[in-house]
């Protein structure tokens, strides 16, 4: 069963650097990367030329999170979408190069970008 895990870990890695080599964010258009863990997601606003997180917004947080039982789901995707929209406002940004960090765009990881295109992100 170990095996298992490790192989799907490898191909996971193999397609998050076949995705950042085609991403690069800046200043004026940032990356926004999720991250999804079993438990939580996480999003970052993230300018690889400098090497700076712009913004990030987590399930973990109290402010996001609210009244919600478990961060692991599609209603708390989509309240960091909203959030992380809303902190990239905040600093002045409007487009952005989405990262899907490796997972496939469906579920949590659909629900986080389509909120956070309501919330006024293009990408």
């Amino acid at each position: 069963m170990a095996d298992k895990n490790k192989l799907k870990t490898v191909r996971l890695e193999r397609r998050k650097r076949h995705i950042r080599n085609s991403l690069m964010g800046s200043s004026e258009g940032p990356r926004l990367s999720v991250f999804r863990s079993d438990k939580h997601i996480y999003a970052q606003l993230i300018d690889d030329y400098t090497g700076k997180t712009l913004a990030a917004v987590s399930s973990t947080l109290a402010d996001v999170r609210g009244e919600l039982k478990n961060g692991g789901n599609v209603k708390a995707a989509k309240l960091v979408g909203k959030a992380i929209a809303d902190r990239a406002k905040a600093a002045g940004i409007n487009k952005v190069a989405f990262d899907r960090g490796g997972r496939t765009y469906h579920g949590r990881v659909k629900a986080l970008a389509d909120a956070a295109r309501e919330g006024g992100l293009k990408f």
